[in-house]
């Protein structure tokens, strides 16, 4: 299950919205080993498309130095879909990159607006399994 903060829903929700029509991204920190959603760091996505996100390599580098340095780890990656629903595509999970993490995904689709769609999954060696969240105050 993910325990995550009513501010960064709130955040993610606004980003995504702010970014539309492209998708939004971007991961929440916290320290090593808790798995405790404590720091929110909203990512370019170098893409600039509507169909796809992609963090700049630099950017993603200087993530890794800062997680490393701040004794860190990437608790959520999270990114908007545009005209889909909030469920991982094949290309999210070919690049699901860190089974030790929650992956967020929020849709922003025109037929459910002004409502959202904000869902967590595990994705591990290509298998997806969504999770319950927990929105705390």
């Amino acid at each position: 299950m993910l325990s995550i903060p009513r501010q960064y829903v709130d955040a993610i929700l606004q980003q995504s919205r702010d970014e539309y029509p492209d998708e939004a991204c971007g991961v929440i920190l916290g320290p090593a080993g808790s798995g405790s959603a404590e720091r929110l760091k909203a990512m370019v996505n170098a893409a600039h498309s509507p169909t796809f996100y992609e963090f700049d390599p630099r950017d993603l580098l200087a993530l890794y130095r800062e997680v490393d340095d701040a004794d860190e780890e990437i608790v959520v990656i999270y990114h908007s879909h545009t005209d889909t629903e909030a469920f991982p595509s094949r290309t999210d999970i070919a690049y699901a990159g860190e089974p030790g993490s929650h992956y967020v995904l929020v849709s922003t689709r025109a037929e459910i607006a002004p409502e959202v769609e904000f869902r967590s999954f595990r994705i591990i060696n290509g298998n997806v399994s969504e999770e319950e969240v927990s929105i705390t105050d």
